[in-house]
């Protein structure tokens, strides 16, 4: 991706099914589970470079000592930094205690991270100071061992509002206005009332208070916790939990928008937002990985048996179709294939933008994440090829030559932009960025014939069409050809994200800069008053009776008329080449990704009620001024 942006949090959790002694045993070291969960953690990097939490707990500690730990960081390498804090950990315990140094129950009583339960959160700041606070887990605390809760998650709310006001009506106080602390809070809330509620129940049958503590941590129902925490939520989550007792848990909202898989066996149960994490780490058949259904949790109890259980009705499955494009990792087969497969679906509208000409053409994309759906447009252009030998063969008589050209022609593919990544940790005060952004990418010179090549250039996709403007275009330019043509193997992106990705300002979209062109240039500006009226008249609604509203501004033009406009927004004025951007159309983005479907960001299609308040309460915030998020 060109335009750098904020995404998808990423979560790893880990349960020892097995006592610590049988993982010693076995594998020779107390490390094991700390070392799986920073292999799960290092291979979701690419979910969260902001900072990474860590958690742990020791299930039926002795009393007096220790049982939950937890390390955050915000360093440049935050999971490097954590891992290293805990390997001193051990290495001071084995250098002071060799002879202990593999006995389970010293370890558990004078180490930290030897407990069965670890979760680990990598966190992409998408909105929110970047300080360690802001790291996952979160922790709740009680002398209780079951009501002690550490919450890590990959969510955004749309109505972190009401969900706070209703944390007021219970009587709570909370000290600070987030969704994160929202959240858990809630879930807080209900896990002591499950508490209660089993202490009620036993206190009244005479047992002891020391006897009742063991009955309620082996008999909590976390899956009526969350039945009554999670039921108003509206929003896109993974959300991961541990309790001091050691339950946990993964609940994923109804619409399947956020990622998580697991797999288990006899020794663990693990859970991931990518299932090639879990395949590295674990070095299990990607068949073994299952998915955690939509509005169903994956609960693992103390004893260490887990099931799937429903916590809230399910929506239809709108899984988030940009984690196959861009945000999650290439090396998944079935998303290898669905990038392909995006680009081969653009090789109609990339041959029509070219006049057909492939004799003048070459084929580039900009690195990294676009190399999947490139190999794919390549590999559909070769077979345009073959469909072109074929008919020559069929239709014409051929000299030697004249068939050794034919036979032998191929797409000219070249790596034309080469990324400096080094450059982007850099970027960070607006005054300079756009100096910044315009030394990120340089070019490959001399390869190609001075206004007469056409250069096809893919990107996974174009969201604020800032880097395109300001570097891409202009180095390209550099090597003379006749035509640019950009092409994104994803749809326009027109509307906020408001589930978990750094999409929510309405003004950033280069489409939506288009469609003010477009309406000045139509003499229609009138529509953005009357549809801000619209939008504020909206918000006094319920929710579940709000319309996208500024989706009949789009609906004024043709997916053309908006890509064109565009190529106009991204080609700066001294350049002499012909530019043209080519999206993918959202049709064939379903036929690429047939199982995830949530598409909201280009077809204002959004999966819950709360979608449509944020994409108006995002316009309003365009009209008015103001930089903020629409939830």
């Amino acid at each position: 991706m060109s335009d750098f942006i904020g995404h998808e949090c990423g979560i790893a959790l880990i349960r020892l099914r097995k006592p610590l002694a049988y993982y010693i045993e076995k594998y020779g070291t107390p490390v094991y589970g700390a070392n799986k969960l920073y292999l799960l953690m290092e291979k979701q990097h690419n979910r969260g470079q902001d900072g990474a939490g860590v958690a742990n707990v020791v299930i039926n500690p002795q009393a007096g000592v220790p049982y939950m730990y937890r390390f955050r960081s915000v360093d440049a390498s935050p999971i490097a930094d954590i891992f290293k804090k805990i390997g001193r950990k051990f290495k001071k315990a084995q250098k002071q205690n060799p002879q202990k140094y593999t006995q389970a129950r010293w370890l558990q009583q004078n180490v930290p991270f030897t407990g069965e339960v670890l979760l680990g959160h990598l966190r992409y700041g998408t909105h929110g100071g970047n300080s360690i606070d802001n790291c996952h887990p979160m922790k709740r605390t009680s002398n209780w061992r079951s009501r002690n809760l550490m919450v890590a998650g990959n969510f955004n709310m749309t109505n972190v509002e009401e969900q706070f006001a209703k944390l007021v009506q219970l009587g709570q106080h909370p000290t600070a206005f987030s969704d994160t602390v929202t959240v858990m809070e809630k879930i807080g809330h209900f896990l002591d009332d499950e508490n209660q509620r089993l202490f009620d129940i036993y206190n009244n049958q005479g047992y002891t208070n020391q006897e009742i503590t063991e009955k309620i941590e082996d008999e909590i129902d976390m899956q009526r916790v969350l039945q009554r925490a999670c039921k108003d939520f509206d929003g896109g989550y993974a959300m991961a939990g541990i309790t001091g007792h050691g339950a946990a848990f993964v609940a994923r909202d109804p619409a399947g928008i956020r990622p998580a898989y697991y797999y288990a066996d006899d020794e663990v149960v693990v859970v991931a937002s990518e299932k090639p994490a879990i395949k590295t780490a674990f070095n299990v058949e990607y068949s073994q990985i299952k998915e955690i259904e939509a509005g169903s949790a994956l609960v693992v109890h103390k004893n260490g048996n887990y099931g799937l259980y429903p916590f809230t009705d399910k929506l239809e499955k709108k899984s988030c179709s940009f984690e196959r494009i861009y945000f999650s990792r290439g090396s998944d087969p079935e998303i290898y294939h669905e990038r392909k497969k995006l680009g081969k679906l653009l090789r109609t509208q990339v041959l029509e933008a070219i006049n057909y000409d492939m004799d003048n053409t070459v084929f580039s994309y900009i690195p990294n994440t676009a190399e999947s759906a490139f190999l794919g447009l390549v590999e559909s252009l070769e077979n345009y090829l073959v469909e072109q030998r074929i008919k020559a063969l069929h239709e014409w008589k051929l000299n030697e030559k004249d068939l050794n050209q034919v036979l032998s022609f191929r797409p000219r593919v070249e790596k034309l932009v080469i990324k400096d990544a080094k450059l982007r940790t850099f970027i960070t005060e607006d005054a300079h960025r756009n100096d910044m952004v315009a030394n990120v990418y340089d070019t490959t010179y001399e390869v190609i014939n001075k206004r007469t090549d056409n250069l096809v250039v893919l990107d996974d996709s174009i969201v604020r069409g800032t880097t395109l403007e300001k570097s891409i275009i202009t180095l390209l330019e550099r090597l003379e050809p006749k035509s640019i043509v950009i092409v994104s193997s994803a749809p326009q992106i027109r509307y906020p994200d408001c589930y978990g990705i750094d999409m929510s300002r309405m003004y950033e979209f280069v489409a939506f800069r288009a469609l003010l062109a477009l309406l000045k240039e139509t003499q229609q500006m009138y529509l953005l008053d009357e549809t801000y009226y619209q939008c504020v008249d909206s918000l006094k609604l319920e929710v579940h009776k709000i319309k996208n509203l500024v989706k009949p501004l789009y609906d004024l033009f043709t997916y053309e008329q908006v890509s064109n406009k565009i190529a106009e927004i991204v080609r700066p004025s001294h350049i002499k080449a012909e530019v043209k951007v080519v999206f993918q159309t959202i049709d064939n983005l379903h036929v690429a990704c047939p199982h995830h479907l949530g598409d909201w960001y280009f077809s204002g299609n959004y999966p819950t009620v709360g979608g449509n308040r944020v994409v108006n309460k995002a316009f309003i915030n365009f009209m008015e001024g103001k930089k903020e998020r629409g939830y």
